[in-house]
């Protein structure tokens, strides 16, 4: 079985825009995927239907089995438990610390504080961050923000980690810094990670597998290896 099954699936609008058509698609776990596409490509909306911020139109999106499109409003909150999510913006909480940012997320789930400590500090740890428990967000750099709210996303051990456009707002060597933690907790955790970018430089230094959406449609699945994006994505 497929980790992520994605089949003939469909997502139109209500104001009738056509996101998604007929995307037929398979994620093995552990693997690490990269979503690039125009603006207006899809690949937001797909990113979003992953963690059922969206639903499909028609079609299937599972995961581990689970077909997230299905699920009920009041359960979606059990499906976003087992995953990691990062976005551009940082989201981070600026009156709380590094660790009662990350704690947090425990905190949610009703985690006891004795279970919660190893966990933070090892998701910091992760991250190379440890030293910075105490510290405040805006007392770190964007990078550091960042990698914050990667330890976040995984202090839960999730199965998927979905990351969308992470280094957006970040310098070109704070984003190859964030791809080198990403691609350790890839290897190191077995974390299955999709991430969504514009960054042509890191999909072609990282060589992961390359998915690429043109108005909805799956344009391209390279596997492996030096991939050149065309310069209309």
């Amino acid at each position: 079985m497929k980790f992520i099954r994605i089949k003939n699936c469909y997502k139109v609008y209500k104001n009738g825009v056509a996101a998604i058509a007929d995307l037929t698609l398979d994620i093995d776990k552990g693997e690490f995927v990269f979503v690039i596409g125009a603006s207006g490509s899809g690949k937001s909306t797909l990113i979003k239907m992953l963690y059922r911020e969206e639903k499909p139109t028609k079609g299937i999106v599972e995961i581990g089995g689970i077909n997230v499109s299905k699920l009920r409003n009041r359960t979606v909150y059990k499906l976003r438990r087992k995953l990691g999510i990062v976005f551009q913006d940082f989201k981070l909480l600026p009156k709380l610390t590094v660790y009662e940012n990350v704690a947090f997320a425990l905190e949610c789930i009703g985690m006891k504080g004795s279970e919660i400590r190893p966990k933070v500090l090892k998701a910091l740890e992760h991250v190379g961050l440890k030293d910075k428990t105490r510290s405040f967000p805006n007392e770190l750099s964007g990078g550091e923000q960042q990698r914050v709210c990667i330890a976040r996303a995984i202090v839960n051990d999730p199965k998927l980690l979905i990351c969308d456009e992470p280094t957006g707002n970040l310098d070109p060597n704070t984003s190859k810094e964030i791809m080198t933690v990403l691609d350790t907790i890839n290897k190191d955790l077995g974390t299955t990670i999709i991430m969504a970018t514009h960054d042509k430089d890191i999909v072609n230094r990282m060589k992961k597998r390359v998915i690429v959406l043109d108005n909805g449609v799956l344009a391209q699945d390279h596997m492996k290896g030096s991939f050149k994006i065309s310069e209309t994505v």
